[in-house]
C-alpha cells in the first residue's frame, strides 16, 4: 500500500483529486466506484470545479457507488442516491443512466446485490475506487467480521457505525440498521483503489489497516492484499503510524522513484 501524509483535509483531498482526473484524462470512459460521506466531499467539489473551469468531460464515465441504506428510496434526503446528486452528479455532466448505487428498496435484496455485482461485469469492472474508512475499519459497510472474500451483500450496521452516521438523521434512532454494500473482494476487483482518512478518530483504525495484521476484524486491511492501492491521510489519521517517517520520506522522493519505473 502507498501511504501519502498530507497536512489536513484540504490537501487529502486535493491530492485525490489530482489522482482520479489523471485517471480520466488517461481513460475518459473509465469506471468510477464512489463512496459517500465526509471524507470524499472536497474531493467531489474539486472534480466539479475541473468539470466547470477546465472542461473535464465526465459524458462517457460511468460510476458504481458502494452501498445505500436498506429501506431508503431515492428520494429520500439521507439517501445516498440523495447524497450522490447533490455533492456530485447534479454538478457534472455524466449520464444520468451510467451512474449506479444500490437500490435500498430493491425486493428480494439477494437478487438485487446478485444484479449489482453482474451490472459492475459487463461495465469492465471498477478502474478507480474511491474508499473512506469507519473509527471500526469498515470500507463501504464492511463492518468488522465480514469475509474477506465477500460480494455486494445486505450487511447490519454496527453500533459505532450507526453513532456516526446519526449527524446526518434527527437522531441515532433514525439511521437504519442495514444497507446494501459492496463486498470486500468486490472493492478488491478495481484495478486501483484510493483509501482517504482524516481526523484523529480515525487514527486507531488507520493504523490497523495501514501497519496491523490482515483481519476480518479490520475490513480495510484487506487492501493489504491490494497491488495498487493509495491511502491518504492528514496527519491527525496518522498519529499512531509507526513508519510516519518512511511515507513522508517516500512522497518526498517519489518523482525520482517514478523516473526509473
Amino acid at each position: 500500500m502507498d501511504v501519502i501524509l498530507v497536512r489536513d483535509y484540504e490537501e487529502m483531498s486535493a491530492r485525490a483529486a489530482e489522482i482520479v482526473i489523471a485517471a480520466l484524462r488517461q481513460k475518459p470512459d473509465a469506471v468510477l466506484g464512489l463512496a459517500t460521506g465526509s471524507s470524499p466531499e472536497g474531493l467531489y467539489a474539486r472534480l466539479i470545479d475541473a468539470h466547470t473551469n477546465d472542461g473535464l468531460d465526465f459524458a462517457p464515465v460511468v460510476t458504481f457507488n458502494l452501498d445505500e441504506y436498506v429501506g431508503l428510496g431515492p428520494d429520500h434526503p439521507q439517501s445516498y442516491r440523495a447524497f450522490m446528486n447533490d455533492r456530485l452528479f447534479d454538478h457534472i455532466n455524466v449520464k444520468p443512466q451510467n451512474t449506479h448505487v444500490p437500490d435500498g428498496l430493491a425486493q428480494p435484496l439477494r437478487a438485487h446485490c446478485a444484479a449489482y455485482e453482474e451490472a459492475i461485469r459487463q461495465a469492465g469492472g471498477i478502474d478507480l475506487q474511491v474508499l473512506g474508512i469507519g473509527r471500526d475499519g469498515h470500507i463501504g459497510f464492511n463492518e468488522p467480521g465480514t469475509s474477506l472474500g465477500s460480494r455486494t451483500h445486505v450487511a447490519a450496521l454496527a453500533p459505532e457505525t450507526i453513532e456516526d452516521n446519526a449527524r446526518y438523521f434527527a437522531g441515532p434512532e433514525e439511521v437504519p440498521r442495514f444497507a446494501v454494500t459492496m463486498g470486500i473482494a468486490s472493492i478488491l476487483d478495481a484495478r486501483r483503489c484510493i483509501l482517504l482518512a482524516g481526523g484523529a478518530g480515525k487514527a486507531e483504525a488507520v493504523a490497523a489497516a495501514i501497519e496491523g495484521p490482515l483481519t476480518s476484524q479490520v475490513p480495510a486491511s484487506a487492501l493489504q492484499m491490494h497491488p495498487d492501492t493509495v491511502a491518504i491521510v492528514d496527519e491527525a489519521a496518522a498519529a499512531r503510524l509507526r513508519r510516519a517517517d518512511f511515507y513522508r520520506w517516500q512522497d518526498r522522493n517519489r518523482s525520482q522513484i517514478l523516473d526509473r519505473l
